[in-house]
């Protein structure tokens, strides 16, 4: 796909976090710290780097895309709002009775999500599975972008799936790291030091790029040469902020799983719109 104007892509990440933030109010509940850290990953990929098709959502030569922290559903949502897989109006269903738009992604529901994620640590494996396949297939067009959360790190099923990705030089594998340092129960460097994250990739044999998961720019360049990539899996580990783009909720891990009331998402909705789209 050609590279979008970095205007027109701040402009989708605004309409995203107030995506997010309306979706989860409605809802009642929801994870927004983690989708709002992670809407420049996710926008950049959808607008500028992935091949995909809204209205051929099945193409066999389309890129594939894990949200293995699968609680950032939201931020999903909104991408596949903005690229046509639904209609918007239909965001506001999140977590209700019926709706395709489950808490978790459910890949039976919902055309564009590849795959069911929920359960941590799972989403690397299942990426590998998607590339081993499209080997197998002969399939050599499509790569398979995993984007995992840096309290998930702590899972010991993630660095079997390094390790194996590494072994089998799965070049058609590009994993991105939400680095934004917090989790459910508080920062990551207490409940469960990570380490240098760049260097436990590096030393599993993977190809480490690092860049501000916050500028569209580092972001399009990384993922761009990621995906060009050929000597086996490339990590992009991107610095972000948990919470981003909403002053109340940045660097709180308070708001991992709680959502807005009235009150607050009205003050959140009056910031995103003083901030410009």
């Amino acid at each position: 796909m050609s590279q979008p104007d970095i205007a027109h892509v701040a402009h989708v990440c605004q309409a995203m976090r107030r995506d997010i933030i309306e979706m989860v109010a409605a809802a009642g509940s929801g994870h927004p710290g983690g989708s709002l850290s992670s809407v420049e990953i996710v926008a950049t990929l959808y607008a500028s780097v992935m091949n995909h098709d809204p209205a051929r959502p099945d193409m066999p030569e389309r890129d594939r895309f894990v949200l293995s922290k699968g609680h950032a559903a939201p931020v999903l949502y909104a991408a596949l709002a903005e690229h046509g897989y639904l209609p918007r109006e239909e965001l506001v269903t999140l977590r209700k009775l019926g709706s395709r738009l489950q808490g978790h992604p459910d890949m039976r529901k919902l055309p564009g999500v590849e795959v069911s994620t929920g359960s941590l640590g799972q989403g690397l494996a299942l990426a590998n599975g998607m590339a081993l396949a499209l080997r197998l297939d002969g399939n050599t067009a499509p790569t398979v972008f995993c984007l995992m959360g840096d309290g998930e790190l702590q899972e010991g099923s993630v660095w079997e799936a390094a390790m194996a990705a590494a072994h089998y030089r799965l070049d058609n594998v590009v994993a991105i790291v939400d680095l934004n340092g917090l989790q459910i129960d508080g920062a990551t460097c207490e409940v469960m030091d990570l380490g240098n994250v760049p260097e436990k990739f590096a030393a599993f044999g993977w190809t480490v790029m690092t860049c501000d998961g916050h500028s569209v720019a580092e972001l399009q360049d990384a993922l761009e040469r990621a995906k060009a990539a050929t000597e086996g899996p490339v990590v992009i580990v991107a610095r972000t902020m948990k919470g981003r783009g909403i002053s109340f909720m940045e660097n709180l891990c308070d708001w991992h799983g709680k959502a807005p009331n009235a009150d607050e998402a009205e003050r959140a909705l009056a910031e995103l719109s003083d901030q410009g789209e």
